[in-house]
């Protein structure tokens, strides 16, 4: 009898949570429009003819269905950053990787569920460099009848920084890769897609009114295409409640460091006098040596404004004082001051890998034509990555194509000397294995800070510091409260020890997210194999998929 109880009790709640779940459906139409910005007008490719691009909110649980219309004149995809797509890897989104690109005047339709998600992710191209100007935020909130596990804000603005350039940002792709050169500098930062007052050519600001004594929510987001970013409001400190969607204990501080990909929620009180406050972003720079050209220099801080109503919109707003640009002190104290919740951290592990981070060079390929002898060049464990042409990588996956991949990328260090190779190599993990994967970040010429992105998964921060990570350090490994993610800062010189489990089968692309690095190399694929029932197998391709 009391079998039967638990059962009915089961299918009770079962139907309570399939009726509390609902279908969100956008329309995303991508396609060119001019936008005038720091005294140029500029053709840019953005999405309903908004930058940012429309936010999806929705609530934990709920399917998301965006049918996705290139109007635009370039290949492009979406990825949803930050969405674990279980059992969706279809909807993934990074080009080559889960799908053929959308060709111009194509189509295709992504359904994707959060369950399991809350808090605030964000949306992107995932081809080219066109995420400089296609993306937006993803909000996700507690289910209805839930609440959050911090007190509930009296209001929430999404803040989303990002980059800018006054020319075509595919021509700037372009030229870097026919050159084997880095490509050029912003000409200025972004807060929800406006320059703010403090350029030479001033653009409008951003401005958020709120009431005075009350709690606001900030969901911050680096949409940023290749720049760590600092952010501070004047008067103001926060209190840190979520990154990446993942819940932190409460951390205070007066600086929030994204890397490009990181998402941070934050609580302001707006205790102090009345009056204008600039919100304030500006780069951090993490290479070595150090290169200030551009909108890379001291001198880039793009603003917004925090309005305490009944203030004249005309008031002179409060500047914070922002860090120095190579604070690298500010930016690691900040990660490794994060707490995640008490959480039951995989153990054991089945699969070890060490991936050691590089740049170098290669020589021209022939397609480089405005390249001479070398051209810049990054690695994993000496492997620079090459996408397919031919076939995404999924696809080859699910049919057991041959010749599109190969699955021999080394779990270590290659020796001192080892030449860098090209390829499409992949790591294979059995279903369910607990990795642990420890990135060193070796300061070499040249070094920086790189984000590394885990497509499909959240991973739990063990440990992380600066100098060579020893193998002793197991010890000092964070097992009771570590915070999670899916993008980590790994800091020049530096390390860090990441966990997750591989429990969703299909392609996982692992890479550094500033993406001039994507088209050099920086990043490999985990090739989750399926499990034994199934709900833990690869689900067949939708009917619309694009095709090469």
């Amino acid at each position: 009898m009391a079998q039967l109880l638990w059962l009915a009790l089961g299918v009770l709640l079962l139907a309570s949570s399939v009726a509390d779940a609902a279908t969100a459906n956008y329309t995303f139409t991508v396609q060119s429009m001019k936008i005038n910005q720091l005294c140029n007008s500029t053709d840019i490719i953005a999405v309903n003819g908004q930058l940012p691009g429309p936010t999806i909110d929705v609530f934990e649980g709920d399917e998301v269905v965006v049918d996705v219309i290139n109007a635009s004149p370039y290949n492009l995809t979406i990825h949803w950053h930050g969405i674990l797509q279980k059992l969706t890897p279809w909807a993934d989104g990074p080009s080559m990787v889960t799908q053929c690109p959308i060709q111009p005047n194509g189509s295709y339709t992504y359904r994707f569920n959060v369950t399991g998600h809350e808090g605030t992710l964000w949306w992107h191209a995932h081809s080219s460099f066109l995420r400089a100007t296609v993306y937006g935020a993803l909000i996700i909130r507690p289910r209805n009848g839930t609440a959050y596990p911090f007190p509930a804000p009296d209001q929430e603005v999404p803040v989303v920084l990002g980059e800018w350039w006054s020319q075509n940002v595919v021509d700037v792709e372009k030229d870097a890769v026919m050159a084997g050169q880095l490509p050029s500098h912003s000409d200025a930062f972004t807060i929800n897609g406006l320059t703010g007052q403090l350029y030479q050519c001033a653009n409008e600001t951003f401005t958020a009114v709120v009431q005075p004594n009350t709690t606001v929510l900030l969901r911050v987001i680096n949409a940023a295409l290749n720049t760590h970013l600092f952010f501070k409001v004047a008067g103001h400190n926060f209190t840190v409640v979520a990154v990446d969607a993942c819940y932190t204990a409460n951390y205070t501080t007066d600086t929030l460091v994204l890397a490009p990909g990181n998402t941070v929620d934050a609580l302001v009180y707006t205790g102090a006098a009345p009056g204008s406050y600039y919100m304030a972003v500006e780069p951090h720079h993490t290479l070595s040596p150090a290169a200030t050209t551009d909108a890379s220099d001291g001198g880039s801080v793009a603003t917004g404004i925090l309005l305490y109503n009944g203030t004249s919109a005309t008031a002179t707003p409060a500047m914070p004082a922002m860090p120095n640009n190579s604070d690298s002190t500010t930016a690691n104290d900040f990660y490794s001051g994060l707490r995640g919740v008490p959480a039951a951290v995989p153990s054991p592990v089945d699969v070890n890998m060490t991936i050691q981070l590089g740049l170098g060079q290669l020589p021209c390929d022939a397609a480089q034509t405005n390249c001479s002898v070398n051209a810049f060049a990054a690695a994993m464990n000496g492997v620079s990555f090459r996408l397919p042409t031919q076939m995404s990588l999924l696809e080859a996956q699910f049919g057991n194509a041959s010749g599109v991949y190969t699955a021999d990328f080394p779990d270590g260090v290659p020796p001192n000397g080892t030449a860098m190779v090209e390829g499409t190599k992949v790591r294979s993990l059995p279903y369910n294995s607990t990795v642990e994967v420890v990135l060193q970040n070796p300061m070499a010429f040249p070094s920086e800070s790189h984000p590394i992105h885990l497509h499909g998964f959240n991973f739990f921060v063990l440990a992380q510091g600066l100098g060579t990570f020893a193998p002793g350090n197991a010890s000092a490994y964070n097992l009771v409260d570590p915070v999670a993610r899916n993008t980590i800062a790994v800091p020049a010189g530096g390390w860090a020890v990441i966990r997750f489990v591989a429990n969703n089968p299909g392609m996982w692309f692992f890479h550094c997210h500033l993406d001039a690095h994507v088209p050099m190399g920086l990043g490999m694929v985990f090739a989750v194999e399926n499990g034994t029932t199934a709900d833990s197998m690869l689900p067949p391709p939708p009917a619309d998929l694009p095709v090469c």
